[in-house]
């Protein structure tokens, strides 16, 4: 369930707010041939079932920056900014993949809106994501995540 937000000073009372977690998508090998085709990074133990199988993780697994990447589909579950011009990812300061994403697995994001502060034209958030694999002991990735939001 989205948090809708009117406004930078909406978006300022949410600091420190947990924004619960996103819907379960699955990572199908559709999706990581395509994000393979698209970086160019075909490397066997994504793309090559059956090499795969007898490789460490007895499956092909997504890539690591497709996993990245689905944070900003999942985050846009979380939390929907409105009354603002424009909105920019401004970068991450940390990331980490403690645990593959094996091909059919279904992730989600758990974030928490952990920080908002002004820049020039508006504001500058952190969010702290963890990407969950469905039945996983670990995450799939850790990550805290900057975006822009100019007024």
């Amino acid at each position: 369930m989205s948090i809708t937000v009117n406004g930078i000073d909406e978006l300022k009372k949410l600091a420190g707010s947990d924004l619960g977690t996103s819907e379960w998508i699955e990572v199908t090998q559709e999706r990581i041939n395509t994000f393979a085709d698209a970086t160019g990074d075909h490397q066997w133990i994504h793309v090559d079932p059956e090499k795969a199988a007898a490789g460490p993780f007895g499956t092909p697994i997504a890539h690591g920056y497709l996993t990245l990447s689905l944070f900003i589909p999942l985050f846009t579950e979380l939390l929907d900014v409105q009354g603002v011009t424009t909105k920019v990812n401004y970068g991450l300061n940390k990331v980490r993949f403690p645990a593959p994403v094996k091909v059919g697995s279904r992730i989600r994001l758990a974030g928490r809106l952990a920080e908002v502060e002004d820049v020039a034209g508006g504001v500058q958030i952190t969010v702290d994501g963890t990407i969950e694999i469905e039945n996983g002991t670990k995450p799939a990735a850790v990550l805290q995540s900057l975006s822009r939001f100019y007024a």
